[in-house]
């Protein structure tokens, strides 16, 4: 079965970091596919973070995380990361993986509580 699953969620402090963790389900060969991560905050639509192409040539973020997160793929584990640093309360999040490709499929999600 295909799935993706995430991990790494937590409570933190602002300023802090996690790292978050997209990991695909045996047979399922990640490093063939573009994998985004999203994120959906209490009362508000889900929003786009960044993504990775297969090969990761190219990286892409939203301005509001951009030179504060860094997506990065480890073919040998079949594991997509996110980085996230100086995390802020707004950061708060369900935060999930998605891959378009072979058929489109999300992660059930992690979330991500930054509050002093």
């Amino acid at each position: 079965q295909l799935q993706l699953v995430e991990s790494g969620g937590d409570l933190v402090q602002p300023g802090g970091s996690l790292r978050l963790s997209c990991a695909a389900s045996s047979g399922f060969t990640l490093r063939n596919y573009a994998i985004g991560w999203f994120r959906q905050a209490p009362g508000k639509k889900r929003e786009g973070v960044s993504c990775i192409t297969s090969t990761a040539g190219n990286l892409d973020y939203a301005y509001s995380v951009k030179c504060r997160f860094t997506i990065s793929r480890d073919n040998a584990k079949n594991t997509v990361y996110l980085q996230m640093n100086s995390l802020k309360p707004e950061d708060t999040a369900v935060y999930s993986c998605y891959a378009e490709r072979p058929f489109p499929i999300w992660g059930k999600g992690t979330l991500v509580t930054v509050s002093s």
